[in-house]
């Protein structure tokens, strides 16, 4: 049996937020908040995350990686934002108006319960893992790994880096690269986990 050949994957920083939207949109598709937050509809999960991506963009120091296949086709993406940075009074306000219209009500409420439940677990001065989240196509093949590498080293984050997950498969992964559970927050019917990952020296 021949062995594959080890996929190229080439990283973009300060990606389009357009392309970061529907990589990710693919991504959690199963994922257990994005379904309790925007159901089972392919349309609304999409225009929830480009609506939310949009958002994200406008805060300062904002980090958006994108992740592509050898062919130069996006597989996977990671948002990130900065300690202690969260869109002024106007942009939540575009926020909920865009999501409101493309999604509805029950997406625009249950990503604020959510927003509540991980700023309250959030550690100070941290950088936020927003999401990070590889296309089913690709999954399996490196790609989620690589980027989450790329993540840990280029991210300036003296104060650590968290991230909320309702995966609880996602544990194991995240507690393979450094991470620890803090708090085990519940959200409606979701049971998340609150992590942190601290920063490393050398």
């Amino acid at each position: 049996m021949t062995e594959r050949p080890p996929q190229t994957w080439q990283l973009r920083d300060d990606a389009e937020v357009a392309a970061c939207a529907r990589v990710l949109a693919a991504a959690f598709a199963a994922e257990p908040a994005t379904h309790w937050i925007a159901g089972r509809s392919p349309r609304v999960r999409a225009a929830w995350f480009l609506a939310t991506l949009r958002t994200h963009a406008g805060l300062p120091g904002a980090r958006r990686h994108l992740l592509t296949d050898p062919a130069g086709r996006p597989v996977g993406a990671a948002v990130l934002t900065p300690p202690a940075t969260r869109p002024a009074p106007a942009a939540q306000a575009a926020w909920a108006a865009r999501t409101l219209r493309h999604c509805g009500p029950r997406p625009l409420l249950r990503t604020l319960r959510y927003l509540h439940a991980s700023e309250a677990a959030a550690v100070d001065g941290a950088w936020t893992l927003e999401f990070i989240g590889v296309a089913p196509h690709s999954a399996g093949r490196g790609a989620g790994r690589r980027l989450l590498d790329h993540v840990l080293t280029a991210t300036p984050a003296p104060g650590g880096l968290y991230l909320t997950t309702a995966d609880p498969a996602n544990v194991p992964l995240y507690r393979h690269f450094g991470f620890t559970t803090l708090r085990t927050p519940a959200v409606g019917p979701l049971a998340t986990t609150a992590m942190w990952r601290p920063a490393t020296t050398g």
